[in-house]
Order: structure tokens, then C-alpha cells, then sequence
């Protein structure tokens, strides 16, 4: 790739993105638009006409004000507005701009006139793009090179102690948020798995109830049985499509009747209609009626319960502790908060986890192989002189001025960005199969997912898809060689990740803030929505599983390539601030929150950085060993091992406290509401938290209403 390539895809995206957004800051002043740039402000003023709000808005003039508001707005309205969740979402953004901000300052002041000056004779200067500024200028055995590994240390050890006043911060705001939710009734709740059948009675509501009276006598409130309810949310699911129907029907009536021209045969009709219906309504209540009668559900009772203590100690001791000598037995666990629990996933057997688990990793490898093809292909685009070996047909682009420029320069990573656009929704599908009990596990196992297949497919298959099956046969037969494998590889591909990360983040997040599928969606909804019927908002929660892992992946790449092409660090800044404005945008005005898991977000970020660091002390060791400089190499192995130990530290240190809940903090709370005679307030609001959907009465009058998309 050239420099008029590099600069067909910078000016390429950052036209697109300057459109994006002006377009967005427009669309957004306009009420009709405001369920989508809106919608979380509206869900939470449905009721006081919102709508008003917007009035003072005007003409076709773009405000860019959101942009202000994302740099002012401050941790505290975050953190009390959309949680803890969204807040260490955002940090993500600050450790970003913080880190790639120090990087770049040494990178561009000291190691880009380096490497240009360092050159040789023989090195190239202007020929190929960045090689002039890059560490592939440096002549092999060159005393200079110990600059860079004295960049690679201090890069290091910042980003090491960035990463653990980090994850100290989100530890003590973590146990901080759960003192502010300490009325939730999942601090009272424990999820019990694998309950056996009373010996006497031969049912397990009855277990549950021996065994927690006699084992936790002091501190055992009361439980809630878990059943089979596929019968009765099918019946939910048509008593509320009737309901509509006959709402429908009613709205169509009146309709007629103020306008006076509908015939009465049409509306005796119509009346007909209705009763018909409502006769159907009946019968279905009716049936949910017996459904839900005590000796329907014992024949449908599952394994599992959600079990109620008079104290959050109580929860804690008993969900931390293994209940009998057998471990699959009574099984303990934290419960979800009520929002969060997958309802459906309660019946998959707790024995069978295991193979659900495997068949989700399984089916992930699969898509992961899957997309190794078009990865490659892209990457023959972007390799020019390839590209007319494979395809002499294409030598015609360069008949044509500029095209060729285009095509290798923003073609490649556009088409890759599109194709690994999908790959997140496919993963949140295949973890519904994983018998995940709240959708909080589902989305961070989906992230994970995510991640590795980035770094698997977009990483490393786009290092090494030259000549991808010769390589991995060469790095099975030679695994000591790796290192400098990825070395030769990384300095080649420079250029390619460099306007992948334009692509990214440029488009990417213009298009995030601009959503233009639900603009699409909405136009198309226009047409058959009746005039006069309001627009509910679109309301979604914030997709950590699609968004995060592509932040990481450009984490990776920055790092990796902070000591080989420093070029691409200001990029990186630009990166991080532009998803900073657009996603403090999105969580204040769109996005709601659907679960709260006080953080535990956090430990896998953490865990997606430190990859990134390991990967790069991994590709300099390799890179100075193609270097000619041994030395180097070696004396990175200490950073290397620091790492590592850095590492387990962290998780003895602190992922402990994310994931248990310790009987201090616990005894503490309940201490704390004593005082504010809430106890029982509280014990009353968790009782009634865990009822399973299916038990629910039908809501079919405020259906309309609560409908949401």
C-alpha cells in the first residue's frame, strides 16, 4: 500500500464521517426522529408529554452541542443516570485516550525522528508510505534499536499501572454501588440448582423447604419454585394478540363512527367481530386459570428455586458455601437481579451445562474457520500486486487515475468491517444456547466470543494470510520461531491496520450515532402505521457484546504497533475521543439500562488489555531478534515474566471481590438498614421479585401502552 492509498482512505472516511454526523446533528433536532436519538429521555417522561421538550427546536441548522456535553458531563450523573455497567464502559474510552495520549507524545517526539534519521543509506525514505518512519528503517544491530526497547518498558509499566488504578477504582465503586442498591432483592436472593424430591412427599417444594429450615434455620425466609411454563407463555403470548386484535378492532369502530361513513351492516360486522374475540379471550384466561392452579404446576416443578434469607449475610453464607458432600447437588448461587434472569434457561439441567457450553464453543470455532475466507480475501485486495497474480482482469483499475488508490486503500478495510459486522449478533445467538441464567452472562460470554474471534481472525489471520496454510504448518514444526514470525508479519501490515482503524472508527462510530437501520425500520413502519397513532420509542440496552471487543481490538493494534509504526498512536487518540463523544451521546439519550451487574464488566476488560500487552512484549521480542539485536530480545523476558505476574496478581487481588460477596460487606449493609427499619420492606420487595412470568396475571389492558421495541 502507498501513501496515495493511505490517503484515499483517510480523506474517504473522514468525508463520510464529517457527513454522518452532520446529518445526525441535524435529524436530531426533529421530533419525528426523536424516538430514535431520543428514546431514552422519552421512555422516562412518556407520561408528561416529552414531546414539548422538542418544540423549541428549529430549521435545518446541525447542533453540535451533544459533542460539549459528552467532554462536561461528569462520572457522578453517569454513574446515577445509566449505572455502573455504562460507567466502566466509558472508562474504557478515558484508559484509552489517557494511555495512546503519553504514547503518542514519546512516539511522535522521540521514536518518529529516530527511526527516519536512523536509516541507512540504503533505507527507503518516501517510497512505500510509513516504512520511512517506522522501525523497519532502522538498520539491523543498530544501537538505536534500545530506544525502542526502552519505549517498549515504559509503555509497558504505564499501561500496567493505568490498568491497576483502574481496577481499583472500579473495586471500590463496585462495593459503593452495591450499598446504594442494598434494597435490591437479589442481595437477599439465592438461586438454587439440582434441588432433589422430598423423600416424604415426593415433590421438591417441600425439600426446599426441610432442608433450609433445618441448615439455615436462623436466617431462611421463605422460596420460590421454578416450573415448566411453556404451556402457559404460549397462552400469554395469545391472550396479548387478541387483546390487541380487539383493541384494533375497537380503534377502527370509533374511527368510522366520528367520521360518520361507516355502514351500520359494517359495523354490526365489526361488533360481531369483537365478541367473537372476547369470547376467545375468555377461554384462554380460562385456561390460563387452570394452568396455574397449585396441582397443575407440581406436575411441572423444576430443579431449581429462588430461595429468600432475612438478612444479606444469610444469602451470602448460603450462596458461597457447598450445601452437601455431593457439589451438583443443591447447588448455590447469587441470584440475577429479577430483570436480568433468562426465565427459559431455569429448565436446562444443570448436569447438561457442560455440553451446552461445549456445543456454543464448538459452533463459535466453526464461524471463526468460516470467516478465515473472506479475511484472506480481503487481504488480496488490499495487496495489490497480488491481487493481478490472482485476478489479471484487475490490472484494468489502474487505466483509470485514482481508482487503484481507492480500491487498496478503503476497500479493504470497509469490506472487513462489513463482514465481522454480523459476527456479534451471530455470537449473542449461539450464547442463547449456552444455559446462561441471565442475560448479563450471556452478553459478557458473547463478548469474550467476540473478542477472540477478532483477534483470531482480524489480528492474526490478517498478519499472516499471505501464505496462511504455509505459515501455520511453519509455526507446528518450528513453534520457537513465532515470535519473529510475528514480528516480519506485523511490519508489514502496518499500513492496512492503519486505515482499518480510520474505517472503524471514523465510519463506525458515525454510523453508531446515526443508527441508520432504525431510520430505515422506522421509514418503513411509517407507511402502515394509522395516522394520528404516536410513536413509541425504540428502546434497546447498550450492546456490550458488539461494542467492546472492537474497542479492544484497536487497543491491541495500538499496542502492538506503538514501537513499530508510532505513526498510528495520534490516530488512536482521535479514535478513543471520537467514541468517547458518540457513546456518552448514546447512553445519556438512547440506550437504557435493561440489568445492572455492579462492574463485573470490568475484570474482562482488564483481561482484553493485558492481552494486548502480553501480544506486544511477544511481537518485540521477535522483532528484535529479525533485528539483529539478541540482547533486546532477551532483556525483554523479565517485562515479559512482570507481566504475567502482574496478572495472577490482579486476580488474587481483586477479581474475587466482582464475583462473591464477602460477609463483611454483607453483615455491614444489613447493619446499615437496621437502622433505617427497611428490613422488612425489603424482605417483602424479594418475595415478590422472583415470581416467574408464567404465574403472572395477563396485563392485557395496558398492552398498548407498554409495548416497546
Amino acid at each position: 500500500m502507498n501513501s496515495g492509498s493511505l490517503i484515499a482512505s483517510a480523506s474517504i472516511n473522514i468525508g463520510l464521517a464529517l457527513f454522518i454526523l452532520t446529518l445526525f446533528s441535524i435529524l436530531r433536532n426533529y421530533p419525528s426522529f426523536a424516538p430514535i436519538y431520543h428514546a431514552r429521555r422519552l421512555s422516562h417522561h412518556r407520561r408528561s408529554g416529552a414531546a414539548s421538550s422538542f418544540r423549541r427546536w428549529f430549521g435545518l441548522m446541525p447542533s453540535f452541542g451533544w459533542i460539549h456535553r459528552g467532554f462536561v458531563v461528569t462520572e457522578d450523573e453517569i454513574l446515577d443516570s445509566c449505572g455502573l455497567d455504562v460507567l466502566m464502559f466509558i472508562r474504557l474510552f478515558k484508559f484509552g485516550i489517557r494511555f495512546f495520549l503519553v504514547c503518542s507524545a514519546i512516539g511522535l517526539l522521540i521514536l518518529l525522528p529516530l527511526n527516519y534519521a536512523a536509516g541507512g543509506p540504503n533505507a527507503p525514505k518516501w517510497n512505500y508510505s510509513m516504512d520511512a518512519f517506522t522501525i523497519s528503517n532502522i538498520d539491523e544491530g543498530s544501537n538505536c534499536l534500545w530506544v525502542h526497547c526502552a519505549f517498549l518498558y515504559v509503555l509497558s509499566c504505564y499501561g500496567l499501572y493505568l490498568l491497576y488504578k483502574e481496577y481499583d477504582v472500579a473495586l471500590l465503586k463496585r462495593i459503593h454501588q452495591l450499598h446504594v442498591l442494598r434494597h435490591d432483592p437479589n442481595q437477599f436472593t439465592v438461586l438454587v440448582r439440582e434441588i432433589p424430591l422430598c423423600d416424604e412427599h415426593n415433590a421438591r417444594d417441600c425439600a426446599i423447604e426441610h432442608f433450609f429450615s433445618k441448615y439455615h434455620t436462623h436466617s431462611y425466609q421463605s422460596y420460590q419454585i421454578m416450573y415448566d411454563g411453556k404451556d402457559l407463555d404460549r397462552l400469554m403470548r395469545n391472550v396479548k394478540d387478541v387483546a390487541r386484535k380487539i383493541e384494533e378492532l375497537r380503534q377502527s369502530e370509533c374511527k368510522g363512527t366520528r367520521n360518520g361513513d361507516r355502514p351500520l351492516l359494517e359495523s354490526s360486522k365489526n361488533d360481531a367481530q369483537i365478541e367473537k374475540k372476547k369470547e376467545v379471550l375468555h377461554e384462554l384466561l380460562r385456561q390460563i386459570r387452570f394452568l396455574q392452579n397449585k396441582n397443575q404446576l407440581q406436575k411441572k416443578e423444576l430443579p431449581v428455586a429462588f430461595v429468600t434469607f432475612k438478612s444479606r449475610w444469610g444469602a451470602a453464607f448460603a450462596a458461597q458455601s457447598q450445601q452437601t458432600p455431593n457439589p451438583i447437588s443443591w447447588v448455590t448461587e447469587m441470584a440475577p437481579e429479577p430483570r436480568d434472569v433468562l426465565w427459559r434457561n431455569l429448565s436446562v439441567p444443570y448436569r447438561y451445562l457442560l455440553l451446552c457450553k461445549l456445543g456454543v464453543y464448538i459452533a463459535a470455532s466453526l464461524l471463526t474457520i468460516f470467516f478465515a475466507v473472506p479475511v484472506t480475501a480481503v487481504q488480496g485486495i488490499a495487496k495489490f500486486e497480488r491481487l493481478e497474480k490472482w485476478f489479471p482482469p484487475a490490472m484494468a483499475v489502474q487505466l483509470i487515475p485514482g481508482v487503484r488508490a481507492i480500491v487498496t486503500g478503503y476497500l479493504p478495510s470497509a469490506i472487513l468491517n462489513g463482514f465481522v459486522y454480523v459476527v456479534p449478533f451471530a455470537m449473542i445467538q449461539m450464547a442463547k444456547f449456552g444455559g446462561y441464567v441471565s442475560n448479563s452472562r450471556k452478553d459478557i460470554k458473547a463478548c469474550n466470543m467476540v473478542f477472540y474471534f477478532l483477534v483470531g481472525n482480524v489480528f492474526f489471520l490478517t498478519l499472516l494470510s499471505g501464505s496462511l496454510l504455509d505459515q501455520i504448518g511453519e509455526t507446528f514444526v518450528h513453534p520457537k520461531e513465532v515470535p519473529s514470525r510475528l514480528a516480519r508479519a506485523a511490519s508489514a501490515q502496518a499500513d492496512f491496520f492503519l486505515t482499518y482503524i480510520l474505517t472503524n472508527g471514523l465510519c463506525g462510530f458515525s454510523l453508531e450515532i446515526l443508527q441508520p437501520a432504525l431510520l430505515i425500520w422506522d421509514a418503513m413502519k411509517s407507511c402502515f402505521r394509522s395516522r394520528g397513532k404516536p410513536k413509541q420509542p425504540y428502546l434497546y440496552s447498550l450492546p456490550y457484546y458488539r461494542i467492546i471487543p472492537y474497542i479492544a481490538l484497536c487497543t491491541l493494534i495500538g499496542m502492538v504497533y506503538a514501537v513499530v509504526s508510532p505513526l498510528i498512536l495520534p490516530v488512536l487518540v482521535i479514535y478513543y475521543c471520537i467514541g468517547y463523544a458518540v457513546f456518552v451521546n448514546q447512553v445519556q439519550d438512547v440506550y437504557i439500562t435493561t440489568y445492572e451487574t455492579c462492574g463485573q464488566y470490568w475484570p474482562y476488560i482488564h483481561h482484553y488489555i493485558l492481552v494486548s500487552i502480553i501480544i506486544m512484549q511477544i511481537t518485540m521480542i521477535g522483532l528484535f531478534g529479525l533485528k539483529s539485536k539478541p540482547a533486546a530480545s532477551f532483556a525483554i523476558i523479565p517485562l515479559l515474566v512482570f507481566t504475567l505476574l502482574f496478572d495472577e496478581y490482579c486476580k488474587i487481588r481483586f477479581l474475587p471481590t466482582f464475583f462473591k460477596c464477602s460477609v463483611k460487606d454483607a453483615r455491614d449493609r444489613d447493619e446499615y438498614a437496621e437502622t433505617t427499619d427497611l428490613i422488612e420492606a425489603n424482605l417483602r420487595n424479594a418475595l415478590d421479585a422472583y415470581c416467574p412470568p408464567c404465574l403472572k396475571p395477563p396485563d392485557i389492558e395496558n398492552e398498548e401502552s407498554s409495548t416497546s421495541f
